[in-house]
């Protein structure tokens, strides 16, 4: 793999049920939401809802134990949702799921069908290799709000990814840093699908091949790379 991602030994030890898949790829075509990858979107929201059957996200297993490790280590759930959840309770709603770009839909689909969180990454503008590690508080997260560039810092002891120039992502897989997300010019990305026991590995590894072959769908030619779970 072209990008190394290491997940730290506190990390394990404070979700021993951890795994997660990397999909690398190169030669992608982004661009903006199309009536293909909006449908794939509202498919999604369809889907989740079966698997739901009348229940809330946050009591789908999957989701609970996401809520344990995040109070874990010192947040606060039900204002602070994971990735996927989040997006969940957006795709039931009447407003439904946001529409950002290809490449973001793509992604946002699998997260809300499989419901597990996923994340892509420019991997053009990543600095290093990632880690996904537990914060001393003095790490600097680069986000905007109001407009304007804005540095927050990780609480101490907040599970966070990491590269050489500071965080990627803030309490694992909450809120995205601006530096690193796919825009429309990305070309080059890591995807990465991240859950917890209960969910099988199994079906962490059909989300990602689900997610690869839309890959190739959206950009023929693309040289994209599963890595087996870990």
């Amino acid at each position: 793999m072209t990008l190394t991602l290491t997940v730290s030994d506190a990390v394990r030890a404070l979700a021993p049920g951890f795994t997660h898949l990397a999909i690398e790829a190169h030669g992608l075509v982004n661009g903006p939401s199309t009536e293909a990858s909006s449908a794939l979107l509202d498919d999604a929201a369809r889907r989740l809802a079966v698997r739901l059957e009348g229940r809330a996200p946050h009591e789908d297993p999957h989701m609970a134990a996401w809520r344990e490790v995040y109070t874990a280590f010192g947040s606060k759930p039900s204002r602070t949702r994971n990735s996927a959840e989040a997006l969940a309770k957006r795709a039931l709603t009447d407003a439904g799921l946001p529409r950002i770009n290809v490449l973001v839909d793509l992604y946002n689909a699998i997260s809300v069908a499989h419901l597990i969180p996923v994340g892509g990454e420019d991997a053009d503008r990543i600095q290093g290799g990632m880690t996904l590690r537990r914060a001393t508080g003095d790490e600097e997260f680069v986000t905007v709000a109001g407009g304007e560039e804005v540095v927050e810092h990780p609480d101490a002891g907040e599970v966070v990814w990491t590269d050489a120039a500071g965080v990627t992502c803030r309490r694992w897989n909450w809120r995205q840093g601006p530096r690193t997300r796919l825009t429309e010019e990305s070309v080059s990305a890591v995807f990465l699908l991240e859950s917890l026991a209960p969910m099988p590995v199994a079906e962490v590894e059909r989300a990602g091949a689900e997610l690869a072959e839309l890959l190739e769908k959206f950009s023929p030619g693309a040289r994209i790379t599963v890595h087996a779970p870990a």
